[in-house]
Parts: structure tokens; C-alpha cells; sequence
């Protein structure tokens, strides 16, 4: 019976820059930045938020209202990938299970609700937090379409072996018994 000879010794998987990148001081600057602004949008919407809306004319009311909602929506989605990539960061669970259909957070790309010139009319925080929202989104569903269709490619090809790895690992073996 041929046994395969063992390459590496170990196990050794090429090191993945997404995954150096979740688990560094950028992804909790950018874990705490996207946390922050669900906070100040809550905080907005339940405060200054309600009292402007009252003073907006039917059709940007309406406006307002399309556009909180579309950036609550924007902002769930984007705590959910947080939470979840540092649920594996710490360990909670592995790369793995957060792929897997019942935990993968989908992110859509959202666009604002409004024309820009019905957008131009509703409150300047409104705006603000809109339009930070849309920014934070397109850099997490870069670095998410990165860190999952990389793990995607390294699950699919193996990486070529070495001739001269594997005829240092036969010798190995022929001398090791």
C-alpha cells in the first residue's frame, strides 16, 4: 500500500490577508466605527430626528421617512457582519460557520431612497448619517466579497507541489523506516 509522503511536515496553508486584516486594530477601528454610527443613527432617529421630521412639507416627510428606513436596514446589516466577524476573531465560532448559510450576513448594496434633489431637502444629519452609512457599506462588502471568495478559491485549487518537495519528502520517508 503507497502511502502519499508528507510535504510540510505540518499542515501549512498560505497566509490570507483578509483574514490578518479581521483579525487586526483596523478591523476593530472599523468594528467600532460601524457600531458608533448605528448608535448615532438610533439615537438621531428616536431624538432631533423626529422633531425635524415634523417640520418637513408632505412629500420630504415622505422622503424621510423612506430614507430612515433604507438606513436602519443599511446599518443592521452591517452590525450583523461586524458581530459576526468578531464572533470569529474571538473564537466564538470559525471561519467556516460563518459562511455557512444560516449565519452568512448577505449584504446588498444600497443606494440612498431619494432623488438627489428630494435628498438635497431633508435634514442635514439625515444626510450625513446616509451618506456615512453608504461608505462604511461599500468598504465592508469589499472586504467581505475578499475574505469569503478567497476562502472560496483556496477550498476549490490546490496549490501545485514541488517536485523537489516531493522527492525530499519520498526520501525522507525512505530513510524514517
Amino acid at each position: 500500500m503507497s502511502r502519499a509522503p508528507e510535504l510540510f511536515g505540518k499542515e501549512k496553508t498560505p497566509v490570507s490577508l483578509v483574514e490578518k486584516l479581521i483579525s487586526s486594530e483596523a478591523f476593530t477601528s472599523l468594528y467600532h466605527e460601524g457600531m458608533g454610527l448605528v448608535e448615532e443613527a438610533a439615537a438621531y432617529l428616536d431624538g432631533d430626528g423626529r422633531e425635524e421630521a415634523k417640520l418637513l412639507s408632505r412629500d420630504t416627510s415622505l422622503a424621510y421617512s423612506a430614507e430612515s428606513m433604507r438606513l436602519t436596514t443599511r446599518l443592521m446589516q452591517i452590525a450583523s457582519w461586524l458581530l459576526l466577524q468578531r464572533a470569529v476573531h474571538q473564537g466564538e465560532m470559525t471561519r467556516h460557520q460563518s459562511a455557512a448559510g444560516r449565519h452568512r450576513v448577505r449584504l446588498q448594496q444600497q443606494e440612498l431612497a431619494s432623488s438627489s434633489e428630494i435628498f438635497k431637502r431633508l435634514p442635514d444629519r439625515l444626510r450625513e448619517l446616509s451618506l456615512d452609512s453608504l461608505r462604511l457599506q461599500a468598504r465592508i462588502i469589499l472586504m467581505d466579497q475578499l475574505l469569503y471568495a478567497e476562502r472560496e478559491i483556496s477550498e476549490k485549487v490546490e496549490p501545485p507541489i514541488s517536485p523537489v518537495l516531493l522527492q525530499l519528502a519520498r526520501l525522507r520517508d525512505a530513510f524514517s523506516e
